[in-house]
């Protein structure tokens, strides 16, 4: 391209999640910018930054850049990092896009050394985010091992830099201003986490060059994965969970257990169902989707039809989660099961306590320690408890390969949720055989709902019970 003519030497810099130009930009760099009259300059939000590099070089245009400001890094040489064909090819597909990009692989088939092997090739500081404290402490563990150079940590009461630092989603999101010039290298670890409202800042505010999106189901419910691309890149390389199970992943089998709702349930189920759905015949609404249902929540806080309406629905879904019988069925596949190590789900915590105290199961939930989550995942792993029970805390990331029984006794219908309640007992031990049993309520949307939810296994068989 023939280098246009231009007075004045560009300058790039970083400012508080933005980058700002000096002087004033050539036309075809208006694209990126705007001018904001608060400071007088043109900026923009610094996930830009890269583009706008690219596009000053290939105009020839000479420029001054102050943006990055990378934390001090000894050699990135990993020890250890042997990767697999799959997970070879995931990591030069991310290679060939640029270094930009989502790789989506079953739970249990190692997102995690994918990303240590791209940290060890792009050689350059790295900042990993995570969800969960579980994840924050399994990442460290594994950096540790993998990397001679100072490690940083943010999360879960900690707060340090380090050449590559583990930091949570909430963390980041708090941060993002302070740490957006000081890694070139991002990694969201269950990265479909980002797109929400809040979370999608840390990427936008960060001028970091090389990103990799890592997780099992980048799709959403809500449909905000349409936001990844624009965040982290393409998806560049995807397995599913029975194209790996038999070699890389244990077999498994899923039964489907079907469980009647006592005459009181069904009585109430069905009283509250009707008025629910009179609320939206009333007023020529249709439920399709996510943003019907989004409408629904939206009215409800200035119309109390709207209102009595969601009550309804909650209430209704509530008994279907926690019908009386679940629990029973608990019991048997208890029974069924002495000494495998079993984790069981749950939607709500006030199910969580119950189970917890009747089969005396440890449990784990929001409101739990940091502490105490440990040492109950420590006595999982090394077999003092043959049982957890959580709600929604342990769906992603746990590494425990003698877990062999997942019990889902309640849950959306997410295909996301599923495939990674599944990927919790899917890594792979000599002679193992995994069983997830999803324990639903005949009758109800329920058992609709669970046959959605192996869309992300293409072709896994199930059983009935």
């Amino acid at each position: 391209m023939k280098r246009i003519q231009y007075y004045g030497l560009l300058r790039l810099r970083y400012s508080q999640g933005t980058i700002v130009i000096e002087p004033e930009p050539p036309p075809p760099l208006l694209r990126f910018f705007r001018y904001d009259r608060r400071v007088g300059k043109y900026r923009c939000l610094s996930y830009l930054y890269r583009d706008i590099v690219e596009e000053l070089s290939r105009l020839g245009l000479d420029f001054i850049d102050e943006v990055l400001l990378p934390m001090e890094c000894g050699e990135l040489s990993g020890k250890g990092l042997k990767l697999r064909d799959y997970q070879e090819e995931a990591l030069n597909s991310w290679i060939s896009a640029g270094r930009r990009g989502i790789v989506v692989l079953p739970p249990g088939t190692g997102k995690t050394i994918v990303g240590l092997k791209a940290i060890e090739l792009t050689g350059t500081p790295t900042l990993i985010v995570v969800p969960t404290l579980e994840l924050l402490d399994q990442w460290y563990r594994r950096l540790r091992s993998a990397f001679n150079v100072r490690l940083g940590v943010f999360g879960g009461g900690e707060k340090r830099l380090g050449c590559l630092t583990v930091i949570t989603y909430d963390s980041a999101y708090i941060n993002a201003e302070l740490l957006g010039n000081r890694f070139p290298l991002l990694i969201f670890d269950e990265v479909h986490h980002l797109p929400s409202e809040g979370y999608r800042h840390i990427a936008e505010l960060s001028a970091a060059p090389y990103r990799l999106g890592l997780t099992a189901t980048p799709e959403r419910e809500d449909g905000l994965h349409v936001h990844l691309p624009r965040l982290v890149g393409p998806v560049v390389y995807r397995k599913h969970v029975p194209e790996l199970s038999g070699k890389y992943l244990s077999e498994f089998r899923i039964v489907r257990i079907g469980v009647r709702l006592t005459e009181e349930e069904r009585r109430r189920y069905k009283e509250l169902s009707a008025r629910f759905k009179e609320f939206f015949k009333r007023r020529g609404w249709r439920l399709r989707g996510v943003e019907d249902f989004e409408r629904l929540i939206l009215r409800s806080g200035r119309d109390r039809e709207a209102r009595e309406a969601l009550l309804a629905w909650l209430e209704a879904r509530d008994i279907v989660l926690n019908a009386k019988a679940k629990i029973e069925k608990l019991a048997e596949i208890l029974r069924w099961h002495r000494g495998d190590r079993i984790i069981i789900f749950t939607e709500h915590n006030k199910l969580v306590r119950e189970i917890s105290r009747r089969f005396l199961i440890p449990e784990i939930s929001y409101k739990s320690s940091g502490a105490e989550r440990r040492e109950v995942m420590e006595g999982f792993r090394r077999g003092v408890y043959n049982a957890i029970v959580t709600s929604k805390v342990l769906e992603e990331g746990i590494d425990v390969p003698e877990a062999n029984v997942a019990v889902i006794l309640s849950g959306t219908g997410s295909s996301r949720e599923f495939v990674q309640r599944l990927g919790r007992i899917l890594r792979p031990r000599e002679g193992k055989v995994a069983i997830l049993y999803e324990v639903v309520t005949r009758g109800t949307k329920e058992t609709f709902i669970s046959r959605k939810r192996r869309r992300g296994l293409r072709g896994a068989s199930e059983l009935s019970a």
